[in-house]
């Protein structure tokens, strides 16, 4: 019976509720991204937690201590190499600077009314045997807000000998204890000069505990550290003048002393070799106790369950890559699980400023009345009220938070794996949209998530947008929601008498109710979801519609619609934000100028509005939506296509206050092609495959460009968007390849499949080789050898390589 119940944990489990509840298995989570390994519940002002480490080889290395995720530290890699966010997971960590290789093994166990228990595991060995690897390993726990903590375990001024324990509690995790036990095999340094004089205190586990502010517990490092720097300075002039000194692991020791009212304590082990220790939180209401013996067995456990499941859900296709496909399947494994384990939980206030606009941007039509008290905003940045947003981060050292336009690609990919989980996800972020239909491009909320990011970045707009990708990740759940119910409903076979639901399958959902994160697959439970998130998406597409409109009639420009173009607000004279693609190449700002890719994407976002109206009955909005789709793409070409050029261009005004095409050839060329607004026999459609696959412009071994190689700005400047390769946008082209081009009959579609065929091995080569030589998956990859480029780990849409390898196409409504 033991080993049956430490097995249960790992089977699939039934929730009785969902949707506006947090289910019991994703409570939990390592949702402080930004740091190698940091856990807290989806709850704002409760229990927090977080891993700290430094080498003892020397004194400097307590000034580079590892806590929040840096590419300053200088780690050869650090991944999850399996994860799954309801159960947990491995991450290895490389850290050659302190030759140690950490591993963190994280497993969750449901059971009880209060989101269920879990158990952390944090191993440590020598990278290179030939050389010490001396670790000090730290592990803290606080409490932000109303609760307490107590350490029960009794207080010795030289330290502990044995098992640490706490008690708790909070309103929202009622009781609960946590413990932290060493390994069996640990070993501490015990020898050294003047080992004689710290002999009480060798070998034992030290803690502090402190009280940290409101708000201020994310600062748990300083504090911590500053403590220990309080115990050794004495000690470091007592023996300021003796050669040698004494082990830094020695001096470098917490001070085994905590204050009244503590919030924040932390707990040290210091380690020579090989180590291990575990950290278990129990839920005073599960009823079964836990020990390490559930590690033991648990991890392998969910590792094999994890394995068989990723086959079976990103599957290799033969793409007849000259590659190790166990290699290869290590390398998708980890790069999804990394995304997994980038899925954050933030809380607290953003900075917004309600009348900033650029000087182009001051004649809008829509601009409020400055006399109109309901729209008199004070001027200068002003801090919001706290919000809560789940949700996934594009990288966990470099971007740590919340961006709209990564997180519809980052929901493509979770969504496979998980539905329910990015429907959460989804709805958390829907739940921004304020009541005039804005949702800031970069959530950047509370005090955590502003320490990493610059002043002139943190204050959001509310005129400025950025691409709607969530509309992506609609479509591809209404995608799944179709397969999932495929079998035939009993108006189809004519039997839709009183008491059957005409719409309800006959033989019920494919999705199988034991499988977890998938009941919203349900037709029932899917539509329930859809029509909860119709109107605010609908305020926020209307939000676009009358914000980001562009001006036709004004400078005498000749299109079916008089009313459909498009313009983004808030670009700067170099730079065009709101659109994601930064430097990339742009008319002169000019109220007057027109934008390609933001047309394209109110294309897409207007046939998506349509597809939920058709999908829940909203016949009479879906008619609408038909109308503004059908004027919006006989626009683009009305407006954008340059018969000279044979490209789609964006649309200037120059010095004479004329209107005039400004073409670049790169990303924003591609467009109406890469969102399918084309139609397989359109005659652009062959200038813009030829534009794609040529080697003096957009194609490469690696991937395409996102400027052209013949461009005189290729590679200048910032070169953000002036040439290198960016996944997200190769995916997009492959998508369109996949699911369109290369698969409706038009002239096209043998020279679709050829392209969608090299590209894609192109893509996953060059990717998955650069992962091997330098640990990481990057941010963008150099247009001319492919290697990686800017922030790392970015396993945010960076980790669509694994749908483009298992050759997944979640991307468009049939």
């Amino acid at each position: 019976m033991r080993l049956l119940w430490l097995f249960l944990p790992l089977l699939p489990v039934v929730h009785s509720s969902h949707g506006n509840t947090t289910d019991d298995d994703l409570l939990w989570g390592v949702y402080r991204p930004g740091l190698y390994l940091g856990l807290k519940p989806r709850l704002p002002h409760s229990l927090m937690t977080g891993l700290m480490w430094f080498g003892t080889q020397n004194y400097q290395s307590l000034t580079k201590t590892r806590h929040a995720c840096d590419q300053g530290d200088g780690l050869d890699s650090y991944t999850w190499t399996t994860y799954d966010p309801r159960q947990g997971g491995v991450q290895v960590i490389k850290d050659s600077p302190n030759n140690v290789e950490i591993t963190t093994e994280l497993l969750k166990i449901p059971g009880g009314n209060h989101g269920g228990s879990w158990a952390v595991r944090v191993k440590g060995k020598p990278i290179n045997l030939a050389y010490p690897s001396r670790i000090s390993a730290m592990f803290y726990v606080g409490i932000e807000g109303l609760g307490g903590l107590d350490m029960i375990t009794d207080e010795d001024e030289n330290g502990i000998d044995g098992p640490v324990e706490f008690t708790g509690n909070t309103p929202d995790l009622d009781e609960f204890t946590l413990r932290i036990i060493d390994g069996p095999n640990n070993k501490a340094i015990t020898r050294g000069p003047h080992a004689e004089d710290f002999v009480n205190r060798l070998g034992r586990t030290h803690f502090v505990g402190l009280r940290v502010g409101a708000n201020e517990l994310w600062t748990a490092k300083e504090g911590i550290l500053q403590s220990m720097l309080g115990r050794a300075s004495p000690l470091a002039e007592k023996y300021r003048q003796v050669e040698p000194a004494p082990d830094p692991s020695f001096i470098l020791q917490l001070p085994d002393e905590s204050v009244t009212g503590s919030n924040l304590y932390a707990v040290q082990k210091l380690f020579d070799g090989e180590f291990q220790f575990d950290v278990i939180f129990q839920s005073g209401s599960a009823t079964q106790a836990l020990d390490s013996t559930v590690l033991d067995l648990g991890i392998a456990a969910s590792t094999t369950s994890f394995t068989d499941r990723f086959r079976t859900i990103f599957p290799i296709r033969e793409l007849d890559l000259a590659l190790d496909l166990e290699r290869l399947e290590s390398f998708s494994k980890a790069i999804t699980s990394n995304l997994f384990g980038g899925i954050g939980y933030f809380y607290g206030t953003s900075i917004v400023d309600k009348a900033f606009a650029y000087e182009w941007d001051q004649e809008d039509e829509y601009s409020y009345d400055e006399d109109d008290e309901q729209y008199n905003f004070p001027h200068g940045p002003r801090l919001t009220e706290p919000k809560a947003l789940l949700t996934a981060t594009p990288s966990r050292s470099f971007f740590p938070r919340g961006f709209y336009w990564d997180e519809g690609f980052h929901l493509l990919h979770i969504g496979e794996w998980d539905n329910d989980l990015s429907l959460q996800i989804l709805k958390s972020w829907i739940d921004l949209i304020d009541e005039n239909g804005w949702v800031a491009r970069e959530q950047i909320l509370g005090e955590e998530a502003r320490s990493k990011v610059p002043p002139e970045f943190q204050t959001q707009v509310p005129n400025v947008a950025n691409p709607p990708t969530l509309t992506m990740a609609v479509v591809a759940f209404i995608d799944r929601l179709k397969v999932a119910n495929s079998a035939p409903s009993y108006a189809e076979l004519g039997m839709d008498y009183p008491g059957n639901d005409g719409q309800i399958p006959l033989f019920g959902s494919l999705a199988s109710p034991q499988q977890p994160g998938t009941e919203y697959l349900a037709l029932d439970k899917g539509l329930l979801f859809l029509r909860s998130i119709y109107q605010p998406l609908r305020r926020h597409y209307d939000w676009f519609r009358r914000t980001q409109r562009g001006q036709i009639k004004q400078y005498g420009r000749r299109a079916r619609s008089r009313t459909e173009a498009y313009r983004w607000r808030g670009r700067t004279e170099t730079h065009v934000l709101p659109s994601g693609m930064d430097d990339y190449p742009r008319p002169t700002a000019h109220a007057g100028e027109l934008h390609l890719d933001l047309i394209s994407w109110m294309g897409f976002f207007t046939r998506t509005m349509r597809g939920i109206a058709e999908f829940i009955g909203e016949t009479e909005d879906a008619a609408s939506f038909a109308e503004i789709e059908k004027a919006i793409i006989d626009n683009i070409d009305d407006l954008h296509w340059n018969e000279e050029h044979q490209m789609y261009c964006d649309v200037g005004v120059n010095q004479d206050d004329e209107s005039e095409h400004v073409c670049h050839k790169g990303y924003i060329s591609l467009f109406p092609f890469m969102l399918s607004l084309l139609p397989p026999d359109s005659p652009h459609l062959g200038p813009i495959l030829e534009l794609l696959r040529n080697p003096d412009h957009l194609w490469s071994p690696h991937g395409i460009r996102s400027l052209s190689a013949s461009h005189p700005a290729f590679g200048t400047g910032e070169n953000y968007w002036k040439g290198p390769i960016w996944i997200q946008m190769n995916y997009l082209v492959l998508q369109a390849l996949h699911n369109t081009y290369a698969a409706v009959d038009g002239p096209y579609k043998e020279r679709a499949k050829t392209i969608y065929t090299e590209l894609r091995k192109n893509i996953v080569e060059n990717v998955f080789k650069e992962y091997e030589r330098t640990g990481y998956v990057w941010e963008q990859y150099d247009a001319t050898m492919g290697e990686g480029r800017r922030s790392h780990p970015f396993t945010g849409w960076t980790s669509l390589v694994t749908l483009s390898k298992s050759s997944v196409a979640p991307f468009l409504l049939s």
